[in-house]
C-alpha cells in the first residue's frame, strides 16, 4: 500500500507529520508512507524546511491513499493552475483525505461536490465560499473521501486510512501507541468512535 501526504509551502507541521508518524506505526510488507510535495523543499508555516520523500506530485497518482494537508498558502495552491493540473486523484480507486485547509484543494478538484466536508474554523468560510457545506465535528468521511478539521484531528484522519486499508485494530492500535498516558483507552475509544461510523459496510454472508 502506497500512502502520500501532500505538503505544499507554507504547510502546517501539525497537520503532515503527525499523520506521517501514525501512518508509520503500520509494519506490513510493502506499507510506503511518503510525503510527497511539489518541489525539492518545502518550507512549513512556521519556518522548518522539509526535504520530501518524492519532490513530485505525480507519485500521488498511483497512491492508494492521499491525504491533503493545509497550510497558509492554500489558498495561492488552488489558483496556480499548473500546479492543480498534477493532481489526477481518482476516489473510485484512491482513498482521497484532506486535512483542514486541504479541503479547498478538494473542492477545487470538484471531489466534494454535494459532499459537505469538516475544516478548521479559519478555512470555514473560504470553503464554504466554495459552495461546500461545512461540518461542527471533526471528522466526515463518504465513501472514499474524508475531511477533517482542526490540527489534532490528523490523528483521526490517518486513523481512518489504517482502518480502511489494514483493517480497524491496525488502527485502534497505532493511536494507542500515540495516546497520552493515562488517558490511552478514553483515547482510542473516542476516536476509533469517529472512525467506525465511516467504515464500509459489510455485505451480507
Amino acid at each position: 500500500m502506497r500512502i502520500a501526504l501532500l505538503a505544499f509551502d507554507g504547510f502546517n507541521e501539525l497537520d503532515s507529520l503527525i499523520a506521517l508518524g501514525i501512518l508509520n506505526r503500520v509494519k506490513r510488507p510493502g506499507w510506503e508512507v511518503a510525503l510527497v510535495c511539489p518541489q525539492a523543499r518545502v518550507r512549513s508555516m512556521n519556518g522548518i524546511v522539509v526535504e520530501p520523500h518524492h519532490a513530485s506530485l505525480a507519485w500521488a497518482q498511483g497512491a492508494d491513499a492521499v491525504l491533503v494537508g493545509s497550510g497558509i498558502q492554500t489558498r495561492e495552491v488552488v489558483e496556480d493552475v499548473a500546479l492543480m493540473g498534477e493532481l489526477q486523484l481518482d476516489p473510485s480507486r484512491q482513498l482521497l483525505g484532506a486535512q483542514c485547509s486541504g479541503a479547498l484543494v478538494l473542492a477545487k478538484l470538484g471531489l466534494l461536490d454535494g459532499v459537505p466536508a469538516c475544516t478548521d474554523l479559519t478555512t470555514k468560510p473560504w470553503v464554504q465560499a466554495a459552495g461546500v457545506t461545512v461540518l461542527d465535528q471533526p471528522l466526515f468521511a463518504h465513501g472514499n473521501v474524508a475531511t477533517a478539521g482542526g490540527c489534532l484531528a490528523s490523528s483521526y484522519l490517518a486513523g481512518w486510512v489504517i482502518a480502511r486499508l489494514a483493517g480497524v485494530a491496525e488502527a485502534a492500535a497505532a493511536l494507542h501507541y500515540f495516546a497520552p498516558v493515562g488517558e490511552k483507552e478514553e483515547y482510542v475509544a473516542r476516536a476509533m468512535g469517529h472512525i467506525e461510523r465511516y467504515m464500509p459496510v459489510a455485505e451480507p454472508a
